[in-house]
């Protein structure tokens, strides 16, 4: 990704997932901005931001952190906020296994809670161990835990995937999570 795109992507994760009043954007119960408003307000932080550099952007992220509407006149962010909006996720049945990465200094408290959502929606969980490990290198050394995703969703436990692939829950609790000796 481009250096320029980077920034303008983490100046989207934060209006879209976590502040928007940064800029005086309004998100929509589903947390749709209109895209022209995005445009207009975003010009403080960064001027050179137009349709087509967003268009870019959004298209080139390699987490698919963003849609646009089918017209494009409306943005998201896929996944991962902290402000209370409805995605309109439908509860889905996960593959038997999903993958998490992160990094030794959580263990202890993931050995005792499990995985938590913290400030976020839900807990983010993926299919490929490859996309965990990256998750997990963000922090440190990464350590890659194996849920055991179908065992939870038979015992009534709620998944959703987003649009970008990644899969959502509320909690993983200690027992569905297979820990290497």
């Amino acid at each position: 990704m481009k250096t320029n795109h980077k920034h303008i992507s983490k100046f989207l994760s934060l209006i879209l997932r976590h502040d928007p009043d940064k800029i005086g954007l309004q998100l929509d119960q589903n947390g749709w901005a209109d895209v022209s408003e995005l445009l207009a307000k975003a010009q403080q932080q960064i001027p050179k931001l137009d349709i087509n550099l967003l268009k870019e952007v959004v298209e080139n992220n390699d987490k698919k952190r963003f849609a646009f509407n089918e017209d494009v006149t409306k943005i998201r962010a896929n996944q991962g906020h902290s402000i209370h909006i409805n995605l309109g996720y439908q509860p889905k049945q996960p593959p038997e296994f999903l993958y998490h990465g992160t990094v030794s200094k959580f263990m202890d408290a993931i050995r005792e809670k499990g995985l938590l959502k913290m400030s976020r929606h839900h807990v983010h969980l993926s299919e490929e161990r490859e996309t965990a490990t990256k998750v997990g290198a963000r922090r440190g050394k990464p350590i890659i835990l194996t849920i055991r995703s179908g065992e939870m969703f038979r015992n009534e436990i709620d998944f959703f995937q987003s649009e970008n692939g990644v899969w959502l829950t509320d909690h993983v609790l200690p027992q569905y999570i297979e820990f290497k000796k």
